[in-house]
C-alpha cells in the first residue's frame, strides 16, 4: 500500500472517530455533563469564530467577563454563545446580562442561572460546519458511513490477503 494512501486512511479513521465521539457527547442528556456545541453566528467575532466548535461544561458560578452558552428559553430557541456583560442579584439569584463580543450593545434578554448550559472551555474554529454538515442525512452518508465502509472493506481485503498466504504456505 503507497505511503501516501496509508496516511490518508489513518486521517481518515482518526477524524471519523472524532466527528463520532463528538456528535455522542453533544447528544448525551447528561446533568453537569460537557457538551459540544456549534457557533454559527459572526456575534462573538473575533474571539469565537463562526462555524467554530464550543466545548462547553457547567460551573457553579458565572464572573463578568465569562463566555457562557445559554438557552433562555429552553425548548424553542438554540443555545447562544455570549459574554457576561453584567451580574446583578434578584432575589438572591444572579441574574446575568449578556453581550457579543462583536455587537455593540448588550442583549435586551436577561438569563437566569438555570438557563446557563455552561462556560466555554475552549473553541476550534470552523469545526461546527463540519459537525452540522455530519448531522444531516447527506452529511452522516459522506463523512461517516462511506469512509467506515472504505475502511471495514480494506480491513477484509486484509484479511482475505493473510488467509490466502496461509492456505499457500501449508499447501
Amino acid at each position: 500500500m503507497p505511503k501516501v494512501f496509508k496516511i490518508f486512511y489513518y486521517f481518515v479513521l482518526i477524524l471519523i472517530s472524532v466527528i463520532a465521539l463528538a456528535l455522542i457527547i453533544s447528544i448525551l442528556p447528561i446533568p453537569g455533563n460537557i457538551k459540544i456545541l456549534s457557533v454559527l453566528s459572526g456575534s462573538m467575532e473575533p474571539t469565537i469564530k463562526t462555524g467554530s466548535v464550543v466545548l462547553v461544561k457547567p460551573a457553579v458560578n458565572y464572573r463578568i467577563g465569562d463566555i457562557v452558552t445559554f438557552r433562555p428559553d429552553r425548548k424553542i430557541q438554540t443555545p447562544t454563545t455570549h459574554r457576561i456583560y453584567d451580574i446583578r442579584l434578584q432575589t438572591g439569584q444572579p441574574i446575568y446580562l449578556t453581550k457579543g463580543d462583536a455587537n455593540n450593545t448588550p442583549d435586551t434578554k436577561e438569563i437566569a442561572q438555570q438557563d446557563i448550559l455552561g462556560q466555554v472551555l475552549f473553541s476550534i474554529p470552523w469545526a461546527g460546519y463540519l459537525i452540522d454538515f455530519a448531522k444531516k442525512p447527506i452529511g452522516f452518508m459522506l463523512v461517516i458511513v462511506i469512509p467506515a465502509a472504505v475502511i471495514i472493506y480494506d480491513e477484509i481485503r486484509k484479511i482475505y490477503a493473510e488467509v490466502k498466504k496461509k492456505q499457500e504456505k501449508t499447501n
